[in-house]
């Protein structure tokens, strides 16, 4: 019988005499029942019917059919409306707030908003029919509503048009749509950010709340809290809608806030710049070039030297080059080009930037600028290049890099110098700490090709040949005065690469050819052999046959002893011994982070390198209590190198020691984890956490 109710479409003719009745006033606790049976009947009756329910009360097909009800209804509203007659349409607004904060916004409003889309393009009627619809949902069911109708509505104007002034008249909406959907959430799609803001610019009593929200957007996004610990996805977000609000500004509307505009762009994109993500920086350049371009149309904008890599279609009046450009002329393709930028970010960096992936790289000098293109170039087809004789010595190269005003000769002994440390290993453990200390204080004379790597590689040499010395020197510079944050990283960037060389161990191969001359096997008339004549003839086939290549070799790597094995202690503990003494100059637990999260990282490289060393214990002690020290650093990417740390001592130390020695540490780093787990901002550190908790689980199993 209820089947055939729904079927017969008597639903709607129930709602629209409740309707008739609340215009009488009629009973409100029949009302409110009625309410609870229509939202829940696809659950009163799988409770009643254990499961075995027909499909037209499964969720799926239910509500649909509800939504049609509704329109229905809301016309038989709008036929009495046009004939002078009273009714109420609260109940059918309780009837879609209930059913929206049930969850089940999608299969209603794929109902209700392409009728009532099509309803009010033209009929005024429609449209107020539309607003008191949404108005007279109660506040506790209104979040869901407008969330619902927002994802849903195909456009800006659409949503005006079914929304009205929702946001002006109701608090909760107004709350929803200024503070919930904007600063506190960020799962919403740019589609429904140009939905949401541009609603808010199609009336001029909501073009208050958009400057409103533009300032609110703009202090969150210049705050160095929000940055610090908001996940990146986060800030993407809130620099879209920072965007799409500047698109929809007026000219007179960025005069009146110019300066405040100007105040927000250098608080916030020094905070971005302060950050240690890459990702983060390149976020923050996009967004001020943006408001730069917005504010400062007819004069210099700011333009950081990163280029970004697009492909447009179809649009050749869109110069990538020129964002600045687009505010005047054409404000839709100023917003695409900086939407663009952003949502490059979102993906893999490493791939679509490899140039600017490292973090002292997000400044690129311009090489070439359009005026060079008047330039008449020389002829140098006939020139021939001068080659200089490099030194064969190493206290002749130390001579040349320290003295020699000879630009050529210091080139070639830049470019020879790591060949000739390896080669004489005994001469250079008598300068190398000298020449170790030259090696960190060089700068480029010319404009040398690799120079950097040319450098590195002749440091890496001299490190690896004498271990002990040079690493004492350069782990005791790294605490020292008077040097500079990037020869610090430089220190740190070489005792990993010098441990990874001594940590491999040499191969010498010996090449085994598979074509050598085997003897013959003759056939005895008579043996027992002779029932195995296919193998032997197959033998003697092979012992005949000449072959002219002989196949890949095979390389038998020798066994030999791990040379880091005997110097890890001098590249780890200097290292962590003095990290919390601040310098003049230097402070790792202050405004120095950046190098703080480096040094962990190399920590945690060095810990994974001293695998199978007799002081890999004790390392693996010494880094758990570091880690544990600094567990609350607000910098997410110290703590993804502290998570790389833990990593590193479950990998590298033996599973008895870590379950014998460090019981304590390992339980309170595992309770830490779980927190990690479920409370950390940063996606990289949920992710790292969780892998350690299986390792330790995997602990666990071999007790």
């Amino acid at each position: 019988v209820l089947e055939q109710f729904l079927q017969e479409g008597r639903i709607s003719a129930l709602m629209w005499e409740v309707c008739e009745q609340q215009a009488q006033a009629g009973s409100p606790e029949l009302q409110e029942a009625l309410l609870n049976k229509i939202v829940c009947l696809p659950d009163h009756v799988s409770n009643k019917l254990q499961g075995k329910n027909p499909p037209v009360f499964f969720p799926q097909n239910y509500f649909p059919l509800l939504g049609g009800a509704i329109i229905q209804v809301l016309q038989k509203i709008s036929d009495s409306l046009r004939g002078g007659l009273d009714c109420s349409i609260s109940f059918v607004s309780h009837v879609l707030g209930k059913v929206c904060a049930h969850g089940r916004q999608k299969e209603i409003l794929s109902v209700l908003v392409p009728h009532l889309t099509d309803l009010t393009k033209s009929d005024c009627i429609w449209q107020r029919i539309c607003w008191r619809l949404v108005e007279c949902v109660p506040d506790r069911w209104m979040e869901a509503v407008v969330l619902g109708f927002v994802q849903r509505i195909p456009g800006a104007d659409v949503l005006s048009r079914l929304l009205g002034n929702l946001v002006v008249k109701n608090k909760k909406a107004q709350f929803v749509v200024t503070q919930k959907m904007l600063l506190l959430q960020y799962c919403h799609t740019t589609a429904v950010l140009q939905n949401l803001l541009g609603y808010l610019s199609l009336d001029s009593l909501r073009r208050t709340l958009l400057v409103k929200v533009l300032q609110e957007l703009l202090e969150t996004w210049g705050s160095s809290s929000a940055v610090k610990h908001s996940p990146p996805e986060q800030q993407q977000y809130i620099s879209k809608a920072i965007l799409i609000c500047l698109f929809h500004l007026k000219e007179s509307e960025i005069e009146g806030c110019r300066q405040e505009l100007l105040t927000s762009m250098m608080e916030g994109v020094k905070c971005h710049l302060d950050s240690n993500l890459p990702q983060i920086r390149r976020l923050g350049m996009i967004v001020a070039e943006s408001i730069s371009s917005k504010i400062n149309a007819d004069g210099p904008v700011l333009k950081f030297q990163v280029k970004f890599i697009m492909k447009f279609r179809g649009n050749r009046g869109f110069k990538p080059d020129n964002p600045g450009h687009y505010s005047k002329g054409n404000a839709a393709n100023w917003l695409a080009y900086f939407l663009l930028s952003i949502a490059l970010l979102s993906r893999d960096s490493a791939s679509l930037f490899p140039s600017l992936h490292s973090p002292s790289q997000d400044f690129i000098p311009c090489v070439g600028q359009a005026s060079d293109d008047d330039l008449i170039p020389y002829d140098m087809s006939e020139d021939k290049e001068l080659k200089t004789k490099a030194p064969v010595y190493i206290r002749d190269c130390i001579e040349v890099l320290t003295g020699s005003e000879d630009v050529d000769k210091w080139e070639a002994t830049i470019k020879a110098l790591e060949s000739l440390v390896r080669k004489n290993p005994a001469a250079t453990r008598e300068v190398s700490v000298e020449l170790a200390k030259i090696l960190l204080h060089l700068e480029e004379k010319t404009c040398i090709e690799g120079f950097v790597e040319l450098r590195q590689r002749a440091q890496v040499a001299v490190l690896t040949t004498d271990p002990i010395p040079v690493a004492k020197y350069l782990t005791s510079q790294f605490y020292s005065l008077n040097y500079s944050l990037r020869q610090r990283m430089d220190i740190l960037d070489i005792l990993v690469l010098a441990a990874q060389e001594l940590s491999c161990p040499k191969s010498q191969g010996k090449t085994k050819h598979s074509g050598a001359q085997k003897p013959s096997i003759q056939l005895l008339p008579g043996s027992d052999s002779s029932k195995d004549w296919r193998r032997i003839v197959d033998e003697r086939i092979q012992s005949k046959t000449r072959r002219f290549a002989t196949g890949q070799s095979q390389v038998e790597l020798a066994s030999s002893p791990n040379e880091f094995s005997s110097v890890a202690g001098h590249f780890f503990f200097p290292l962590i011994q003095h990290f919390d003494r601040p310098l003049t100059t230097f402070d790792l637990l202050g405004e120095d982070h950046f190098v703080l999260g480096r040094l962990v990282h190399t920590l945690a490289v060095l810990m994974y390198l001293a695998v199978n060393t007799v002081a890999v214990t004790t390392i693996g002690k010494v880094l758990l209590e570091f880690v544990w020290a600094l567990r609350f650093h607000a910098d997410s990417y110290v703590r993804q190198g502290l998570l790389s740390c833990v990593s590193s001592v479950l990998l590298s130390v033996p599973s008895e020691r870590l379950l014998e020695d460090m019981t304590e540490e390992l339980l309170e780093t595992q309770s830490w984890l779980g927190d990690v787990v479920e409370k950390d901002p940063d996606g990289d550190c949920r992710r790292l956490a969780l892998q350690n908790l299986l390792l330790m689980e995997n602990l666990k199993k071999k007790l």
